[in-house]
């Protein structure tokens, strides 16, 4: 039985009718149109598919839409515009830290979150964190280095605003 849902999608309020057995990544993309979480494992192995609910990361093919009510969602399309990118896809752009891009926005979303947790990781610590998301491309090295310049970009406007304030 169809029921509907309540929440706040990128920041703002959205609702929608589901089906028990929708996922969120299906209806990101059919009620939506956003399509750059990406099912592609369908089983939470690749990260393709990685959205934030309340700040956590999760594999949007296996979480359900009815569990989606009541929260907050934030989407790759949720950061950033096309005029003023988010330090994270600046710096995947600078370091051409992808080659099909299929799995960038999934890096992103877990690279963002990492940033968030540990702003100065080491780069085993990068690559760690972001084993559960897989590039068949092979951009490892780049997207390593993706997130080493995204955590100084971050440094630096932290410490730009700290001089701002003194």
């Amino acid at each position: 039985m169809d029921r509907m849902i309540n929440f706040k999608l990128n920041g703002r309020p959205v609702e929608a009718r589901i089906a028990p057995h929708h996922t969120l990544v299906e209806l990101l993309q059919e009620e939506f149109a956003l399509f750059g979480a990406r099912e592609s494992c369908g089983q939470g192995l690749c990260g393709c598919c990685t959205v934030r609910v309340d700040g956590e990361t999760v594999s949007g093919c296996l979480y359900l839409a009815a569990f989606a009510d009541g929260t907050e969602i934030e989407t790759i399309e949720g950061h950033g515009t096309p005029d003023a990118l988010d330090p994270v896809q600046e710096a995947f752009i600078e370091t051409g830290a992808f080659q099909c891009g299929f799995c960038t926005p999934g890096f992103i979303m877990m690279a963002k979150r990492l940033l968030e947790e540990h702003p100065d990781p080491e780069e085993h610590e990068i690559r760690d964190y972001l084993s559960g998301n897989l590039c068949r491309c092979g951009a490892y090295p780049e997207i390593v280095k993706a997130v080493q310049l995204a955590a100084h970009k971050q440094k630096a406007v932290s410490a730009s605003h700290v001089r701002e304030q003194a």
